[in-house]
């Protein structure tokens, strides 16, 4: 059983923000951003590659009403997933990285590479 699924079963303590019946939603032990929040299906889906329609449908209504608790559905938020190992996923069960609170930078850009697009 991974982490996650072990969260959703409530082995394994969280920083709650939000739960429905579907999803739940709860602070990231490392936050990359003033808000960072993990936002993730309770059945267990090793990957965006592997979600259905259906349960993509109920996790994006989820992550807005995330967004509009935390107050960054006005201001904006950054919305993430790593799909695979080559992706940079590292637990394997599908999870949406929702950053916010601030002006997010992007350090994946190289200036450089930046002027070539």
């Amino acid at each position: 059983m991974c982490i996650f699924c072990k969260i959703v079963n409530k082995e394994i303590p969280a920083n709650l923000e939000a739960e429905n019946e579907h999803f739940m939603a709860f602070h990231d032990l490392y936050p990359k951003a003033p808000i960072h929040i993990l936002i993730i299906p309770k059945v267990h889906v090793d990957c965006f590659q592997n979600v259905t329609p259906e349960t993509m449908a109920g996790l994006t209504t989820f992550a807005q009403e995330v967004a509009e608790k935390l107050g960054l559905a006005e201001t904006g938020y950054r919305l993430i997933t790593n799909n695979g190992s080559d992706g940079g996923q590292e637990i394997h069960h599908l999870h949406f990285h929702m950053l916010g609170g601030g002006r997010l930078k992007w350090d994946h850009l190289h200036e450089d590479t930046h002027k070539s697009i």
